[in-house]
């Protein structure tokens, strides 16, 4: 990350186009604004364009906007977001998800400079900074044939990567420290630190949603003042998403693997008998048969909360995020 710091600090101050790559979630929306934020046009407008969120034949007159008459429902002008955008910054999110046609286009307003309203006769200059994003590999859509090659090369003239939350596993506290802190903020409700068996269940999880599901899953720990509302949720996701997998390539610890079998299977029963119990754990020894001790044991080898979290939120704050 200080990597990609460094490269905006190097190319922010140029007009020339970005693209952003990563996956669903890396935060390419948080960064294509840090670097308008940064360039010489910060004061002019930043228009976001979620090209995957408005279907195709919908999509041109967003962008390009439409003459009075230039279709049937067209009853007044509408300027499109590149002129919304003029002298400042044009965000095009999803890029791959443009269809082809309309491709062209796009490679003509950044070649030239210039565009066309729907049902116009004469081309418009436009002034503007363009930053794209994608979550694809834009190589194997060009070879796929679903994305322009001259195009591709018009908007790749800087790249931005972004890496996946789990390849910068020492950043994950600190994100979530920064969400704690804003959470409580925007919803007005107190919340205790993250445990260690919390912390340990956050810098194990493999974030398929990146910063974007950690973000959601520290709101959902504020708004609900429990550690067990998100603790279950994680090994839950856990289990599914890290299937056994053994190579017959070499030897298998048969007692090992069984072992490993076990323990995460005694995780999820312990964990949803305690839930069952609300989180009594003499009631739930005795559910499940059990010493207190045992289960107390077993507690702290699953990586499950010692106890139920005491912060509650008032049912009026609940309806009010929820509605």
């Amino acid at each position: 990350m200080q990597a990609v710091r460094s490269k905006v600090l190097k190319i922010a101050s140029t007009s020339v186009p970005v693209l952003i790559q990563g996956d669903s979630g890396t935060g390419k929306g948080v960064l294509a604004r840090y670097l308008h934020f940064l360039s010489p046009v910060s004061n002019a407008p930043f228009v976001k364009v979620n090209c995957a969120a408005i279907p195709g034949p919908l999509l041109e007159s967003e962008l390009f906007g439409y003459e009075r008459g230039a279709f049937t429902g067209a009853q007044t002008t509408k300027p499109g977001r590149v002129e919304l955008a003029e002298g400042g910054t044009l965000f095009l999110d999803v890029i791959n998800e443009i269809d082809f046609p309309l491709q062209g286009k796009l490679l003509h307003l950044l070649q030239d400079g210039q565009y066309a309203r729907i049902g116009a006769q004469e081309d418009r200059q436009a002034s503007t900074r363009m930053i794209c994003a994608t979550n694809r590999n834009l190589d194997r859509e060009v070879d796929a044939g679903r994305f322009r090659q001259d195009l591709y090369f018009r908007v790749n003239a800087l790249t931005l990567i972004l890496p996946p939350l789990r390849s910068r596993a020492e950043d994950i506290l600190d994100i979530a420290n920064y969400f704690l802190e804003t959470s409580q903020a925007r919803y007005g409700q107190p919340a205790r630190p993250f445990s260690a068996s919390l912390t340990r269940l956050l810098l194990r999880h493999a974030w398929p949603g990146n910063i974007r599901e950690l973000e959601n899953l520290v709101e959902r720990y504020v708004i609900l003042g429990s550690e067990e509302a998100i603790t279950g949720e994680l090994l839950e996701r856990e289990q599914h998403s890290a299937p056994l997998t053994i190579s017959v390539n070499e030897p298998i610890h048969l007692k090992k693997v069984t072992r490993q079998a076990v323990l995460d299977m005694e995780r999820k029963i312990i964990l949803r008998v305690l839930e069952a119990n609300h989180w009594n754990r003499k009631r739930a020894a005795a559910a499940l048969r059990i010493s207190y001790r045992a289960l107390l044991y077993k507690i702290r080898q699953a990586g499950l909360p010692p106890k139920r979290s005491r912060v509650e939120v008032p049912a009026a704050n609940i309806t009010k995020e929820v509605g």
